[in-house]
C-alpha cells in the first residue's frame, strides 16, 4: 500500500509490484511499471502520479498522471530512464509518490477576448529565473 512516510508528508510514497526481483529499462526507453494497486476516490477527487526526487535527481523521469475518480484499473507509473545507461528498479522499491487532492471541474465558454493582466501573453520563463 502506498504510505505517507513522515508525518509532514503532502504526499504517499508508492513501491514497484513486479512478479521478479527486478525490471531492467534501456537507456531512453519508457516502461509502465505496476504499483501493486487500485483506488476507489470519491466524486471530485484525483490521485497524482509525481516523482520522487532522489530517482529524478539520477536521471529516472516519471510522468506525472491523474487517476481519475472513475477509474477502478490498478495503478501504474509511467517511468523513462534517461540515466545515460541501463537502470534497474527493483520488487518493492519506492519508485513515485501520489498526492490525493481535490479536482475542482469548470464550466468552459467560449469568448471573443480575455481580461487585461500585467504579464499578458508572456509564458514559459518570463517571470523570470530567480
Amino acid at each position: 500500500m502506498p504510505e505517507y512516510k513522515t508525518a509532514g508528508a503532502a504526499c504517499a510514497d508508492c513501491y514497484a509490484r513486479l512478479v521478479r526481483p527486478f525490471i531492467t529499462i534501456p537507456n531512453k526507453a519508457t516502461t509502465l511499471i505496476n504499483l501493486g494497486f487500485a483506488i476507489e476516490l470519491p466524486e471530485g477527487y484525483e490521485a497524482v502520479i509525481r516523482p520522487r526526487s532522489g530517482l529524478s535527481k539520477m536521471g529516472i523521469v516519471v510522468a506525472t498522471g491523474t487517476i481519475d475518480a472513475d477509474f477502478r484499473g490498478e495503478v501504474k507509473a509511467c517511468i523513462t530512464n534517461n540515466t545515460g545507461g541501463d537502470f534497474d528498479i527493483k520488487n518493492l522499491e519506492r519508485i513515485c509518490q501520489m498526492k490525493i487532492q481535490k479536482a475542482e471541474r469548470f464550466e468552459f465558454e467560449a469568448v471573443d477576448e480575455l481580461s487585461e493582466t500585467e504579464r499578458g501573453e508572456n509564458g514559459f520563463g518570463s517571470t523570470g529565473n530567480s
